[in-house]
């Protein structure tokens, strides 16, 4: 399980998450197989959509991360519900690329640097939020920092972190995301940049197994910060055979037909978790009246 902690400001105007995310990210390189540089890169995303996915009010919310920025892992797609709890997937999760000089995995150069970072809300309005930038950087904290700063007008500081054993797995994973909410208090944004300069790196952090209560209080030194709340939250896929049925329907009589024509048995597999289902040719067509 992850945990999530939130701490608020004495006058309530900047609010902390940190995150525990090392479950989600070994299961999520479990499930998907990724390379070292792909769960760095899709680990981050996970880590950022579960802190920002809890930040929705209602059961039934939904958060969507989406970043193309034409790198060899293609596409990266993350998704949390308003408890934090995450899916994910990358167009290739295998993709290799160089180390950096300093021997680092170079994120950006997985990603790609050219393309776009796409929040998408999903709130049970008629139509969700859907907000895009320009990729800064393909190194995700800075992305998630810049989408906030020009699509929803918030000062916000994110940073995100994954360290590995020897053996390429995953040691621990976390983050926090920083925000001075409206009216913007010039004082608390001072003290807060003050703060982000004296804290060490999220790395150096999870390195010393810091707590996420202790780098949201850190963060909000001098102003007075207490813990909010706090939960669990888990990599979680909500697949299922009844909804797999249903994207079939979708397709379309002759589309359902042409499937059970050709072949025995149809196989789905879900791109979040790589679950499998099968359907036979009756099966197939038995989906047409429902």
């Amino acid at each position: 399980m992850g945990k999530i902690v939130r701490a608020l400001s004495e006058d309530g105007s900047v609010l902390c998450s940190a995150i525990d995310s090392t479950d989600m990210v070994r299961e999520m390189a479990r499930l998907h197989e990724t390379s070292p540089v792909v769960t760095a890169a899709l680990g981050r995303m996970t880590t950022a959509v579960s802190i920002m996915g809890a930040m929705l009010k209602y059961e039934g919310d939904t958060l969507t991360l989406r970043i193309n920025g034409g790198g060899p892992c293609g596409t990266l797609m993350a998704v949390s519900d308003y408890r934090g709890n995450v899916k994910c997937c990358a167009g290739d999760p295998k993709a290799e690329v160089p180390l950096t000089p300093d021997g680092s995995l170079d994120v950006p150069a997985v990603v790609g640097r050219e393309g776009s970072l796409t929040v998408v809300k999903d709130m049970g309005l008629k139509e969700p939020y859907c907000g895009q930038i320009p990729l800064v950087s393909g190194n995700i904290a800075e992305d998630i920092t810049a989408y906030y700063s020009i699509s929803e007008q918030l000062p916000t500081v994110c940073a995100l972190g994954i360290i590995f054993n020897d053996d390429a797995t995953v040691k621990a994973a976390g983050g926090y995301l920083v925000q001075v909410m409206p009216p913007v208090s010039e004082n608390a944004i001072n003290v807060l940049e003050k703060n982000i300069r004296n804290m060490d790196s999220i790395t150096a952090m999870l390195q010393n197994n810091m707590e996420p209560e202790k780098i949201a209080v850190m963060a909000l030194e001098g102003l007075g910060g207490e813990i909010l709340d706090s939960w669990e939250a888990q990599y979680y896929c909500d697949c299922s055979r009844e909804r797999t049925e249903q994207i079939l329907i979708s397709m379309g009589r002759e589309e359902i037909e042409k499937l059970a024509a050709e072949q025995e048995e149809t196989e789905v597999c879900c791109h979040f978790c790589n679950k499998k289902y099968r359907f036979t040719a009756a099966e197939m067509l038995n989906l047409l009246k429902e």
